[in-house]
């Protein structure tokens, strides 16, 4: 029967929930549970009252319009950015210590044009600085031109017709070039302009800007999400039971925004590192490194493209089967777990439960089951944007 249940939170706190006494003359008659629920949560419990009112019908479908603005992203796509910030750290910290310049991003480069032109007109520079600034940073656009030849899409989309594997053997050439030439400045050119091929190759990826030549608007972007993520809880208290589900979908969309942007960041600081070492043994011979791998990169797209794409897909469905599994596992063990209590709650006569102490387990109850209901409506809207998912993926997979 409900009247020996006992509440989550009391378990946890190894004692039983009791009720203050009341004497003689304060005693009045038993509220009914709606009222009761009322005076519980607008006097105990105003905050979490404020987060179930917020929690209307608008706020689930804002909710739901948040998380499918930001799918989730493929463990195949991660690996290729974060293989391209590794190359392109690596071949960054080459290029200056070799011909110290930077190569990877055309921020220094447009700098510098700038700087030469005042040196020029101030008689404090040549014209040979100025040109060198100029064809570096044209080297790195025509390299982001030739990548959007050839890949005509902004999100990126493996194993479909975009020439991903004839990007990553022009970049290997391009590395080479830079590596076996023995002037400085079209050495530079061809570093550059791979740095702006592997660059455009993954330009926009699920809603979050990704750029793997440079990491400035990496760790903005992962210095704008944490501050929105800590505004939003210490608004709440720093309590998460007290966010409402637009603030819970916010949360969860920028968390997965950082598990991009994070790994990005380390993997071209790796690059870096790596890059220096090597380059104190090789010398500008460093870049046949990632040459080398871009180049087994590319040409592994290109002949086993379609055996990869079969691959990929199985690995898809296995896991989607077992995450189908568990989920309808989980929905079984709460079906048996909710027909339980609601034969408890019938088999609970009005006398019996009309003292004060039932009549608080009853509303603490329903309001577990409210939160519950949040929960069930946050499952529902991620089925429907799977579903949703799965469905463009068909239509993508009869395009291809």
């Amino acid at each position: 029967p409900i009247s020996s249940l006992k509440h989550p939170a009391c378990l946890l706190r190894g004692a039983d929930h009791k009720p203050p006494k009341m004497t003689s003359h304060e005693a009045a008659p038993t509220p009914t549970c709606p009222e009761a629920f009322s005076s519980i949560t607008s006097s105990n419990n105003p905050q979490r009252a404020a987060t179930r009112a917020s929690n209307t019908a608008e706020a689930h479908l804002r909710a739901k319009a948040i998380r499918a603005g930001f799918q989730r992203p493929s463990f195949w796509v991660l690996f290729f950015g974060w293989f391209l910030a590794l190359c392109a750290g690596f071949v960054n910290a080459v290029a200056f210590r070799t011909w110290n310049l930077y190569v990877s991003h055309v921020t220094g480069g447009t700098t510098a044009i700038g700087l030469r032109i005042e040196g020029v007109r101030t008689g404090e520079d040549k014209l040979d600085g100025l040109g060198e600034a100029l064809w570096l940073v044209f080297s790195f656009f025509v390299g982001a031109f030739a990548c959007g030849l050839l890949v005509d899409k902004s999100t990126v989309h493996f194993l479909g017709k975009a020439f991903y594997g004839v990007a990553l053997v022009g970049n290997s050439a391009l590395l080479v070039c830079a590596a076996l030439l023995p002037d400085r400045l079209p050495s530079a050119c061809f570093a550059a302009a791979a740095c702006g091929l592997q660059n455009a190759m993954c330009t926009s990826h699920f809603g979050a800007v990704v750029r793997t030549s440079h990491v400035t608007g990496t760790v903005t972007d992962m210095g704008s999400t944490l501050g929105r993520m800590a505004m939003i809880y210490l608004r709440k208290g720093c309590r998460r039971s007290r966010l409402n589900v637009t603030e819970k979908a916010e949360v969860g969309v920028d968390a997965r925004k950082l598990l991009v942007l994070l790994p990005m960041w380390c993997c071209f600081l790796i690059g870096c590192i790596t890059g220096a070492e090597i380059e104190n043994w090789l010398g500008r011979f460093s870049f046949l490194v990632p040459a080398t791998f871009t180049f087994l990169l590319g040409t592994g797209y290109m002949l086993f493209r379609q055996a990869l794409k079969d691959y990929v897909k199985g690995l898809e469905r296995e896991r989607l089967s077992a995450d189908v599994e568990t989920v309808q596992v989980a929905l079984a063990h709460a079906q048996q777990h909710l027909h339980t209590l609601q034969q408890s709650i019938r088999s609970v006569s009005p006398s019996h439960a009309s003292g004060a102490h039932e009549a608080d387990l009853v509303c603490e109850l329903d309001e577990e089951m409210g939160h519950m209901m949040e929960a069930l409506q946050e499952v529902q809207a991620d089925m429907d944007n799977l579903s949703r998912e799965c469905n463009l993926k068909g239509v993508e997979g009869e395009a291809a």
